[in-house]
């Protein structure tokens, strides 16, 4: 069983130990072993119950989606989970920052912030009809800046190479926009054997 699990990448082996509840951090060799272990107590335990061995006629992951990968999860400590969730509530207050005359040029409705300068400007002079202002106030909680909604910091990717470098139970890549397909399956590759969680991965690919 254990040459099984070698074969394994790191993401297929967490979800394995999250289907059996048991820690997903570590490396490659330490979820491996905790596998083993926890393969080699059930067998114990089976032939102690003196029960039959069940018949595996090999179609129990027949509805197992081919290709799937599993989000990993970051390790954080409790004052960052709480950093976290309290600007995800800051968030829910914090208006939608358009740019002066949005709604009547489509071009400026899709483009983002930029401060009003004119002299006679409704927004700068701060006209309730006109759209909020970016101010000091709507900033978020300084212990979670910078950090990904699940809890990452971002990373970015050009090649394999650069998943060396990045921790996978505190940070997460992000592929650069200009990186072509071919190398975006390397880089796929790569990361889950890495246990590393990507981003902005895309699905097709």
């Amino acid at each position: 069983m254990s040459e099984d699990y070698e074969n394994m990448t790191v993401a297929q082996l967490k979800e394995l130990l999250k289907e059996a509840d048991l820690p997903v951090s570590g490396k490659k060799a330490d979820l491996i072993a905790r596998l083993a272990e926890s393969s080699a107590a059930e067998e114990v335990e089976t032939s102690d119950s003196g029960e039959d061995d069940w018949d595996d006629d090999g179609d129990w992951d027949d509805e197992v989606v081919e290709g799937h990968v599993a989000k990993q999860k970051p390790v954080l400590d409790d004052d960052t989970k709480a950093a976290l969730a309290l600007r995800a509530e800051q968030k829910k207050k914090t208006p939608s920052f358009r740019r002066t005359e949005w709604f009547r040029y489509k071009r400026l409705s899709r483009s983002g912030w930029r401060a009003p300068h004119g002299m006679d400007s409704k927004q700068r002079r701060n006209y309730k009809y006109r759209s909020a202002l970016v101010r000091v106030g709507h900033g978020k909680v300084a212990a979670a800046r910078g950090l990904h909604p699940s809890g990452f910091r971002e990373v970015m990717v050009q090649n394999t190479t650069d998943l060396e470098i990045i921790d996978p139970e505190t940070e997460a890549a992000r592929i650069g926009r200009s990186v072509g397909g071919r190398k975006r399956e390397q880089i796929y590759s790569r990361a889950d054997e890495l246990g590393i969680r990507v981003l902005n991965r895309r699905r097709d690919i």
